[in-house]
């Protein structure tokens, strides 16, 4: 004869939603929606960013590479050497960030910071348009407002979708919560609507004989 288990067995179960990041500056910095809208705009300011950013640290595109851009900022600009540096890094590795959306609020804003300083050490003089008719000894600075605006964008909205950061923020900081963000879902455990032990449609079943 077939007996049944009189009740559910009681069993460790794993959360099937996972909690967004604890609050604190980590977790704002981090916190961001399924945005398409956001990954659409991190991803062409990387493509528009990182060319730049591998001229002046690798030389790539036609650049000077690190140490020309430093002498060229140093002595040319009289940027500080701290500046140089920042200004070629953040250019480089901002755009890496951002297409991984990785802390792209950070990145985004150190982005922000590089355009504005090129429009006011640079470009400010030379008025709104770039040198399109080639009649100006230098570019203007439409350009990076569209960077500027881009960068204000991704900090107000986040990495959005398809990013590390959501994926961070999307799972919680304790073991259990990794292990709910990293289960497959068909291995998840549900949670019982009444609290406690797990539904016993979810629950496996002792058969005796």
């Amino acid at each position: 004869m077939n007996t049944q288990a009189a009740g559910p067995i009681d069993v460790h179960r794993i959360e099937t939603t996972t909690r967004p990041a604890g609050p604190g500056l980590l977790g704002t910095l981090i916190s961001t929606e399924r945005d398409y809208t956001a990954l659409l705009l991190r991803l062409t300011l990387a493509l528009v960013i990182f060319p730049h950013g591998a001229q002046k640290l690798l030389g790539w595109f036609g650049g000077f590479g690190f140490t020309g851009t430093m002498g060229f900022f140093t002595e040319t600009m009289g940027l500080s050497t701290l500046v140089g540096l920042l200004v070629i890094l953040i250019e480089f590795f901002g755009p890496i960030a951002l297409a991984a959306g990785a802390f792209s609020r950070i990145a985004a804003a150190g982005i922000a910071a590089v355009m504005i300083g090129a429009v006011v050490t640079t470009h400010l003089p030379y008025g709104f348009f770039m040198d399109w008719n080639g009649t100006l000894n230098g570019e203007g600075f439409e350009y990076h407002i569209l960077a500027i605006g881009i960068s204000a964008a991704i900090f107000i909205k986040g990495s959005g979708a398809l990013s590390v950061d959501r994926w961070v923020s999307q799972i919680a900081v304790t073991p259990r919560g990794w292990l709910a963000g990293l289960a497959p879902e068909g291995l998840r455990f549900k949670p019982n609507p009444k609290g406690g032990a797990t539904s016993p449609e979810d629950t496996p079943r002792r058969r005796s004989g």
